[in-house]
């Protein structure tokens, strides 16, 4: 058929199989194989045609290489066409994972079968996109409206016993020999003589939908995908599916899919897909680089960070050690543990009976001597960089020679840190993200003595645990935190200037981000800027920087927790409320120090508050503090909710053009202050100049 496609006859029984490394993806050899295989199978002496997949998993999904590149024959639909209307049974063996368009073939399919651990999907949505070959067609049909429509908007993957249930696998098949279960069911098919059960050929009662239904999801679906058009072009799709007949909805299926492939949007979204994979990869670290083994791990600091840590590795099987400065601080921190794992079980996302495990792969201690055994340490304590100085060398003193000692710090000086130590090759940063248990984004960092196995383990031990890894060298802040000064600076400069801080988030929560600056200072605590500030002697003497956020702590109104801050909360349901209190204090401290306040644009807010983030990732590619452009947007997609339908800070440069950024810099810069906040990067002049974006900058570094 190819050289990846093979066919065989097994007694009555066609078996095609594909045998494309790593994914068996669907490139044009694929398609090609399988549409010739159909073809043969229909005049020869075949009864019925089993198609499977050789290696870990069935088609799970399409030929990322063939991404923007013109479309070559046979199209998908060609192929589905050819096995939907093949004149014999055409039944699909799944095993692994069948997504996307692997998981459309096999609905094309009049039958599927499947081992217990198959997994299938349509995970097209996580791409701005959405299934373009009957995806959302067919599984309405089989699985009815509100699942598909659920499965669909996620992505996310169904388990087959699930699948089963759902009416999108026809039979599970016991044992681990797929091929030999699924030549067994087609015959048994056969024998019974089953119909060829073509997906087409089912019809939706409208009667079935409530009235409203579509209507509701779409309000839904805007809340929980800000800023993404797809979840909306899926609604619409599935609508099809329920009022116009097959080919009607394959036709507007196809038509919204196209409209989605062109969108900035889609584009962010693959954009995102590929700089994630790219982050995990270090320029100069060579592939052979041994890894070293964690087989077991401590963390220091038993408080949400440090409790979120732990929960981290024991749910990967690894055994955790805590250590707590005694008793008392270390079953609280077990009680945090305890209470998270029990916020899962009630979520439904994890078997109770599980929970008791996890917690038994979790251990405490007082003493440091309890750590000699332990091949990763996390620090997790408090920002002072005097401490974890302290405890590093203490580390020192009772790790094995190989341990690899990590702190969790968002701002300290790793190389400060491991020159507490007489090891500074096995010292790296390993910044998680508030609560560690969910957030995904893991920054890495790199000291200037860090050892390249050592950075190699971290990278691997980040991918085990479920995180996406982003790399930086040491500077204040690294990657992430540095770049938000600007972001926090001018959301709080605009209050003074005129805005409210309803204004200020409402724009920025428009733009996509899940929530606007301020109220994020709210719930992080805005004591917590307030230290951070006393510490620092770098701020410019201006009366304007930080002071309404310094006058609201100054009157005990820390955020959340003291149930207000920039608003004010609800006691029970902490609902945030705009307080003209504080609107009528922002109003009175402009006056007092001559600020004419002003109406104010979301244009303007928006440009305000993300072009610094811009400006500073633009330092930091210059001075080397992170590899390429997309690994900050990275950084910001999954560390700090930066909408992925707008692909990363950097990616959103580029779209809207550096020049644009640029000019409108020096606009600020001239108006409001000079350059001690408004100074361009000289980069981004560099770009701006020559007409380049972030991204064919990056490409030329390699």
């Amino acid at each position: 058929m190819s050289n990846v496609v093979s066919y065989e006859l097994i007694e009555n029984i066609a078996v095609i199989s594909v045998n494309s490394p790593p994914v068996n993806a669907l490139s044009q050899a694929v398609r090609e194989g399988i549409l010739n295989a159909v073809t043969t199978a229909q005049t020869d002496a075949s009864e019925a045609i089993v198609l499977r997949c050789e290696g870990s998993t069935f088609i799970a999904g399409a030929d990322i290489t063939e991404f923007g590149k013109p479309p070559m024959e046979p199209g998908l639909p060609v192929v589905l066409d050819a096995i939907e209307n093949s004149s014999k049974p055409v039944i699909a063996a799944i095993h692994g994972t069948a997504l996307g368009g692997g998981f459309e073939v096999s609905l094309a399919c009049h039958y599927r079968c499947g081992i217990a651990s198959a997994k299938v999907g349509l995970p097209e949505v996580k791409l701005g996109l959405l299934p373009g070959a009957g995806g959302t067609q067919r599984v309405p049909r089989l699985a009815g409206v509100k699942a598909a429509l659920e499965m669909i908007t996620t992505g996310n993957p169904v388990a087959a016993g699930k699948a089963h249930e759902m009416g999108l696998i026809d039979e599970l098949i016991q044992g681990d020999d797929l091929k030999a279960g699924a030549i067994h069911y087609a015959k048994q098919l056969l024998e019974s003589g089953a119909p060829l059960k073509r997906v087409r050929d089912i019809t939706i009662d409208p009667a079935t939908v409530e009235p409203g239904f579509f209507a509701a999801a779409r309000k839904k679906l805007a809340l929980r995908a800000r800023g993404q058009i797809a979840p909306d072009k899926i609604v619409s799709c599935i609508e099809a599916a329920v009022n116009l007949p097959m080919d009607q909805g394959l036709e507007r299926e196809r038509e919204l899919f196209r409209e989605l492939v062109t969108s900035p949007e889609s584009a962010a979204m693959r954009h995102i897909f590929f700089a994630e994979r790219q982050a995990a990869k270090i320029k100069d670290l060579p592939k052979d680089t041994p890894v070293r083994d964690i087989k077991k791990v401590a963390i220091i600091g038993g408080g949400t960070m440090g409790g979120g840590i732990a929960m981290c590795f024991a749910n990967v099987g690894i055994p955790v050690l805590m250590l707590e400065i005694n008793d008392e601080a270390l079953q609280r921190g077990m009680n945090i543990i305890n209470k998270n794992y029990k916020i899962t079980v009630q979520k439904g996302k994890l078997d109770p009976n599980k929970m008791q495990d996890l917690l038994d792969l979790i251990t405490g201690t007082t003493n440091y001597a309890d750590l000699g055994d332990v091949d990763l340490v996390i620090e997790a304590v408090f920002e002072n960089l005097e401490l974890k100085k302290e405890i590093f060398a203490k580390l020192d003193g009772v790790c094995k020679q190989g341990a690899i000692l990590a702190s969790n710090t968002s701002y300290q000086d790793i190389n400060a840190i491991a020159e507490a130590t007489s090891r500074p090759e096995d010292v790296l940063g390993m910044h998680f993200f508030s609560p560690a248990n969910v957030m995904k984004l893991l920054e890495v960092v790199r000291g200037e003595k860090t050892a390249d196995d050592v950075l190699a383990t971290s990278m691997q031990i980040g991918k085990k645990i479920g995180k996406v890894c982003a790399l930086s060298r040491v500077c204040y802040g690294f990657i992430g935190n540095r770049m938000l000064g600007g972001y926090g600076r001018e959301a709080q400069m605009l209050l003074m200037d005129g805005c409210t801080p309803a204004q200020v988030d409402s724009a920025l929560e428009k733009f996509g981000m899940a929530m606007g600056p301020l109220a994020m200072g709210d719930l992080a605590g805005l004591d917590v800027g307030y230290k951070a500030r006393q510490a620092r002697t770098d701020l410019p003497d201006d009366a304007k920087l930080y002071r309404v956020g310094t006058l609201l702590v100054e009157m005990g109104r820390h955020g959340q927790k003291t149930g207000s801050g920039f608003y004010k909360y609800d006691a029970e349901t902490r609902k945030r409320m705009s307080d003209p209190e504080v609107e009528a204090m922002i109003k009175a401290e402009a006056a007092k120090i001559g600020v004419e306040q002003r109406d104010i644009s979301e244009q303007e807010i928006i440009q305000r508050c993300l072009y610094p983030l811009i400006n500073e990732g633009a330092l930091i590619l210059e001075e080397g503090i992170a590899q390429r452009p997309g690994d900050i947007d990275v950084v910001y997609v999954f560390g700090y909710a930066f909408p992925a339908a707008k692909g990363g800070p950097m990616h959103y440069a580029d779209h809207i053009g550096l020049k644009n950024v640029y000019d409108k810099i020096c606009e600020f810069r001239d108006r409001d202050g000079g350059e001690q906040y408004w100074k361009p990067a000289p980069l981004l002049e560099k770009l701006a100049r020559e007409g380049k974006t972030f991204a064919e900058w990056g490409a030329e570094q390699g």
